[in-house]
């Protein structure tokens, strides 16, 4: 039976997949050939990532289709729901690539209160010849230890994110309405272990206590960071979106940096994404990066170990 990967699996899941009975494709089809080369190719079990739309019209029309599996946390490039009244299995990998979306957050975080985001684009430039100047105007860094980080949405990655805080020092304070109590253990290397014990505090009070904010949240219908929450945050607080485009309103966001109601931010995903506005994508205090939040060999070895094994468990070659 053949799996099509249109966006790429990695070689620990093929050859996982391939030792149970299943020939893998990795050739990445135009959307617009989707359909064809699926029913071409009696595809049984077709992966993404976040590039390829599966839709009713794509449901529909590919009958060999027993499985859709998602490489990654969302699925708001999947109609899910449809997929599954028509018998589908609909699989994702929500776990794997936790850790890695974590550290990129704190990335940004750290580029964020030592300037990095300006200084890289800088200095290149100005290095050479301005060098005591710019070693001025980034010396006013900031230590992340001992400050407070908000996170909004506690969820699998919220709670890797929460870990990493732990380890650097700061106080975690979270809100999630569906998660009103949640216990973590951050484990150390030579096995040691230290258990904490959250509780949900109200979005409002989260804004306000925070030094720095990071959002973990699926696709929503309605910003959850609008100019009403950025005016309630610290001033000078940082804020972190690595989850979904369209979750902070980019033009309240660029507004509060602009009239310095924020310091800075840090963007992995975008409202209008493939392609970022020119303000975003321009702006001094805002760093950058093109949804990579999973893309580390680690995660995407754990995804396509992930997926393989639903697959195997869900579809007998």
């Amino acid at each position: 039976m053949k799996i099509l990967a249109n966006d790429g699996i990695s070689q620990s899941g093929i050859s996982e997949l391939e030792k149970n009975g299943f020939e893998v494709l990795t050739t990445t089809v135009a959307q617009e050939q989707l359909e064809n080369f699926i029913n071409q190719n009696k595809i049984v079990a077709l992966l993404v990532r976040s590039a390829t739309q599966v839709r009713k019209s794509l449901i529909d029309n590919c009958p060999s289709l027993k499985l859709i599996g998602r490489g990654g946390v969302g699925m708001d490039n999947i109609d899910v729901v449809y997929a599954k009244e028509k018998g589908l299995h609909v699989i994702n990998t929500p776990a794997a690539s936790s850790e890695s979306v974590a550290e990129l957050v704190f990335a940004h975080l750290f580029g964020g209160v030592r300037y990095l985001y300006d200084s890289n684009r800088n200095m290149p430039l100005d290095g050479d010849s301005k060098f005591k100047k710019l070693k001025k105007d980034y010396a006013g860094g900031t230590e992340l230890r001992g400050k407070t980080i908000g996170i909004i949405g506690f969820g699998r990655i919220g709670q890797a994110t929460a870990k990493v805080a732990l380890g650097v020092g700061m106080k975690v304070i979270y809100h999630d309405p569906f998660i009103e109590k949640a216990s973590l253990e951050v484990s150390f290397f030579d096995g040691q272990s230290v258990s904490f014990n959250f509780i949900s505090l109200s979005k409002e009070e989260v804004l306000k206590s925070s030094d720095f904010i990071t959002v973990h949240v699926p696709a929503q219908k309605e910003y959850v960071i609008g100019k009403k929450e950025l005016e309630l945050m610290k001033n000078n607080a940082g804020i972190v979106n690595a989850a979904r485009g369209g979750v902070i309103d980019e033009v309240a966001l660029v507004d509060a940096l602009d009239n310095n109601k924020i310091a800075f931010a840090g963007l992995d995903v975008f409202e209008s994404e493939p392609k970022p506005e020119i303000k975003i994508l321009m702006h001094p205090n805002i760093s950058l990066t093109p949804h990579i939040g999973a893309a580390t060999g680690e995660a995407q070895d754990r995804i396509g170990m992930e997926l393989a094994n639903q697959i195997i468990e869900l579809i007998k070659a």
